[in-house]
């Protein structure tokens, strides 16, 4: 993963209105009940889905009490919120892979707004497993690089069980397997980390660099697009930004 493109899409995130940060509370509620439902406990300790999703969820300042009150809600009803795991595949402009991760509760509205969105942008929606093969499955913390020692960082991540380390300009990018991120993030935060996202995530073997400005321009399009709708939970991409 690239630190300089990862940096540039944490500070589009620090830098939401009011209304963006809302939203997002609203999808990482989502991904909760699903994992307690998935995970058959609200307990992250027993759940290591839940464990992730919770590290996520601090990453974005969702409040404790909304946590909690989620993962309630989660376990006191069946019938509530019963959404599906959809991933969507595809190509922006000039062959750029994307992956969008969502949560619907209606595919036969979800499918065509990223067919729409892919088409509109220069994209083309595509198979299952056309651009998955290129992306890797794991878990990423970043914590921003301001006054840490590289080395205690990196000392510290290893000895939570993070399998790898990469230091970075202006953050530290710490990596785990899927199932440790959790693990991984509960451990550093009790030494005192604070992140700036901890989730797992596709991260791109390779890059693409856009060239031309109606490129670059519909590549933002079309993550701005996905990222706003309701029912995407997380995009990738290979695009060197």
């Amino acid at each position: 993963m690239s630190g300089h493109s990862k940096w540039h899409n944490i500070q589009k995130t620090k830098g939401a209105a009011d209304a963006k940060r809302s939203q997002m509370f609203t999808k990482v509620a989502r991904e909760i009940i699903v994992a307690v439902k998935a995970g058959g406990s609200g307990d992250p300790a027993n759940n290591s889905r839940l464990a992730t999703v919770i590290a996520k969820a601090k990453a974005v300042n969702m409040p404790n009490d909304n946590i909690k009150r989620t993962i309630d809600k989660a376990l006191g009803s069946d019938n509530a919120d019963n959404f599906e795991s959809v991933v969507y595949e595809g190509y922006g402009p000039n062959g750029v892979a994307v992956i969008v991760e969502a949560l619907t509760d209606n595919r036969n509205r979800t499918a065509p707004e990223m067919r729409h969105y892919f088409d509109k942008f220069g994209g083309n929606l595509g198979a299952s497993g056309c651009v998955s093969w290129s992306f890797d499955r794991r878990g990423v913390i970043i914590i921003e690089r301001e006054d840490l020692e590289e080395d205690t960082v990196m000392l510290d991540a290893l000895e939570a069980g993070a399998s790898d380390f990469v230091p970075d300009d202006e953050c530290f990018e710490v990596y785990t397997e899927p199932d440790e991120c959790g693990a991984v993030a509960k451990a550093l935060e009790d030494k005192g980390y604070v992140f700036l996202s901890a989730q797992v995530e596709m991260v791109p073997q390779n890059y693409v660099k856009l060239e031309t400005e109606t490129d670059i321009k519909n590549m933002e399009k079309l993550i701005d697009h996905l990222e706003d709708n309701d029912d995407v939970q997380n995009v990738y991409h290979n695009w060197e930004q």
